[in-house]
Parts: structure tokens; sequence; C-alpha cells
């Protein structure tokens, strides 16, 4: 298990129960390509290490949504989680922490928690007792090339604003329901991933200042971050439908105030064509949409009155926000296709 000394930023080295010298995190992060060692107790084997090299980084495993493992070679087993990864420096580079492995064993495929988080976990555990994480308070998705292209956006990056969530400090700073935000402090933000860690990171209390997309338009809002929450919609029924947009899309569209459960606002999708985009883009029945192209909608004639002015203007895709059951998100149809 990994440790640090109170007085200095060193990591306390413990394998089957013995203290080993002081070592130090690394300051930089590894290359790919770099030797790695891996100490551990596999199969309650004490002190055993085992070597490869670093295979990839910032890896996404679905463990939360901060995920940003290191991925290594050296063989890693049950009994390993919690033990170091050391470069050929001796500094400690990452924390073992899992394995992709079918059979249960090591097949090459390691992750490792990289040592500047474990360094900012430990310090906020010594000196908070809990750790604590930036919030925004936000849903956000991923700006794929069909919103990209429905927003006029000439690159596909950055984050996707599908709804703040009410009194949070998004709210209050003015961010709206298809913003993107592009930058943090002036960096980059590559995806919606990307801009959950660099939230996460930051302080509570902090004011960051968030380059945003919004209409077309860049500008920039100052945001002062809260606390992330230690718990954090509404769901639809669906009931008698109307066609909306003809063959199109392939959805049969309800107004919300007919539909019980609905909650008055926005239109009730109660039926979807199997062989339809709609349903290649994941709308299912019960599904509420909320705006089409950044207008609000509140019958299906509003849907299908904004969809006859984007094909006038030679538009090829529409961005709806809908509501479904676990969350808000906006959804890229395609226009041109019959």
């Amino acid at each position: 298990m990994i440790g640090t000394d109170e007085k200095t930023d060193l990591a306390l080295i413990k394998v089957d129960g013995n203290n080993f010298p002081y070592v130090k995190f690394a300051d930089n992060a590894p290359r790919v390509g770099d030797w790695v060692v891996a100490v551990g107790n596999p199969f309650g084997l004490g002190g055993t290490v085992t070597a490869g090299i670093v295979s990839a980084r910032g890896r996404d495993i679905g463990a939360g949504p901060y995920d940003d493992f290191i991925q290594i070679d050296a063989p890693i087993n049950k009994g390993n989680s919690g033990g170091p990864a050391f470069d050929i420096n001796g500094n400690v580079i990452g924390v073992n922490t899992a394995i992709f492995s079918p059979s249960g064993g090591s097949v090459g495929i390691g992750f490792d928690i990289p040592a500047d988080t474990a360094k900012a976990v430990v310090a906020q555990l010594k000196e908070k007792g809990q750790v604590v994480r930036g919030w925004l308070g936000v849903q956000i998705q991923p700006v794929t090339a069909d919103i990209a292209d429905s927003l006029g956006m000439k690159t596909v990056e950055g984050a996707l604003v599908a709804e703040p969530q009410p009194d949070s400090p998004a709210a209050k700073a003015g961010i709206k329901a298809g913003d993107v935000i592009t930058t943090v402090d002036g960096a980059a933000v590559k995806n919606a991933h990307d801009l959950a860690k660099r939230i996460a990171g930051m302080t509570p209390g902090a004011s960051v200042k968030l380059g945003v997309v919004r209409n077309g338009e860049p500008t920039t809002i100052t945001v002062a971050l809260g606390q992330l929450p230690e718990q954090r919609q509404a769901q639809a029924n669906p009931d008698e439908s109307e066609r909306a947009d003809g063959p199109k899309l392939g959805l049969m569209l309800a107004p919300a105030t007919d539909v019980a459960g609905a909650a008055g606002k926005g239109v009730v999708v109660t039926g979807v064509d199997p062989n339809g985009p709609a349903a290649e883009r994941g709308f299912q029945t019960g599904d509420v949409i909320l705006d089409v192209a950044g207008k609000a909608v509140s019958n299906p004639a509003d849907v299908r009155n904004a969809l006859t002015e984007l094909r006038k203007e030679g538009k090829h895709t529409v961005l709806m926000r809908i509501k479904s059951a676990d969350a808000t998100k906006f959804v890229a149809l395609p226009l041109d296709r019959g």
C-alpha cells in the first residue's frame, strides 16, 4: 500500500507489512513506451515485482466520471491493488488499481491511478478527512460531427451543455442549454469527459473562466465553482399520439399536456419507427422533446414547422434537446433522408 510521510511529499511503500524507504512520487507523467515496475502481493505472494511498459495514458474504463488511468502491461493480478508502479528512476508513477481480464488473471492490460491524482487525494484526506471536488452543475455530452454541423461549429470538440441544474453554479452564472464549453481558464476542452475531469480537480469556490460558444458566437463566462453534492428526472408515459413530421424522422408525437406524467412541458415521443433515423439516434417512446434548433416546442405542429423552416434554409441536420428517463441531452438528426 502507498501512504505519505506527513512532513514530506514522499511516498511510503508498505509491502507484506514491511515499510520500504521513502520514495518520491514522479513529478511528470510517464510517456507511452516508458519502462515501469509494479510491486505488490499477487495471490498473497508477498513482495512480488513485475516489469513492463506504459501502454497508454488517459484511459476511461467506466469506473467513474473522472477516469484517467495509466495503462501498463507489467503483470498485475489479485493482490496487486494499492501497490506502487515505479519508473526506472525509482519514482512512483501510479497506484495499481485494476486489470482487464476475461480469465481473472493477468493478460497484460493493467490500470494505474496516476501519481498526480494520488498526491491530490492523499493531501485532501490528510487536510480535510475527505475528498472534495469542484462542481459546475451541468449535464454535458460530447460534441459529435452532426451536432457540430447543426451548431455551425468548424471543429468537433468541447462539451455541449444539455441542461444546467437548478440553482447550480452554472445556472447562476448564466450557462444555458445549447452552450458549448470550449475552454477552461484558456485551456482547450477536448470533450465532455475532459471538462468533467478538469472541473472536478479544481477547488470549490474557485473562480473559473469558461470559453463558451453560444448560437455560433464565442463568449466568456466566469463561474464560481461549488462543491460536488454527495447525491444527485422525469419520465413520460405514452398516450394517444399524432404524426408530427411524416416519415422523415420516424417519430409519433403528442403534446406533453396530454400525456400523464410528462410534467406538461415539451412534446412526448409516443412512437418510434424502428427503421427511421430517430431510432438510429436512440429515440425511445416516452422521451420528451423540449426544443428544436434552440426553440421551445409545445405541440407536434411546433416540431413540424421547425423542421420545415430548417429544410428551407438548407440545413442538413436538426439539433433537438430531449429529456429521457435518466438525463437531458441533445440529439442531432439528419434532415436530408426521405
